[in-house]
């Protein structure tokens, strides 16, 4: 009896053993797949990984908007209203992609302080916030519905832009 339960021991260890080195390796391999979502404020306070892929996300600063013409290159600014991110992406962004909209970038933070950004995904509305952003902003004391009334506006004011022929002016 006593070499039989030595038996079932030996056996029940090796099986912890087993699960716990699988369940190691297992996270081992997912901790490089792990997108972090930082706020441009968590950012600004030094919370984010440096040269980490990270997700990052806001508003886009109305008139930041910069293109090449000579490349798919573009470089814009996030922003959750209290503080900026400026991103420069290489890529064609997607068509519900403008100023005053809310998006999430995925990328790399630079030391210089700029995120290089490997993927943008944008929302269609302006009142839409990231979740993560609208989170951030009310453990940093501040209230996202006065941010989303912000992007309200500003994306108002775009599209009388673009009525207008994108100069401002009225006919």
């Amino acid at each position: 009896m006593r070499a039989k339960r030595k038996q079932k021991l030996f056996v029940i260890l090796g099986l912890v053993s087993l699960t716990a080195i699988a369940v190691g390796l297992t996270l081992y391999a997912l901790r490089s797949n792990i997108n972090l979502f930082f706020s441009p404020v968590q950012i600004a306070a030094g919370d984010a990984p440096l040269e980490r892929q990270i997700r990052a996300g806001g508003m886009v600063k109305e008139g930041t908007v910069d293109r090449d013409k000579e490349s798919l290159e573009v470089s814009f600014t996030v922003t959750d209203y209290v503080d900026d991110l400026e991103v420069r992406y290489s890529g064609i962004l997607p068509d519900l992609f403008r100023e005053g909209q809310g998006v999430v970038v995925v990328g790399e933070l630079q030391q210089e302080g700029w995120l290089r950004a490997d993927q943008v995904l944008a929302r269609h509305d302006e009142n839409y916030m990231p979740p993560e952003v609208a989170q951030a902003l009310e453990e940093a004391g501040y209230a996202p519905e006065d941010y989303q009334a912000k992007a309200a506006e500003v994306g108002k004011r775009m599209e009388a832009q673009a009525d207008d022929g994108g100069d401002g002016r009225t006919n």
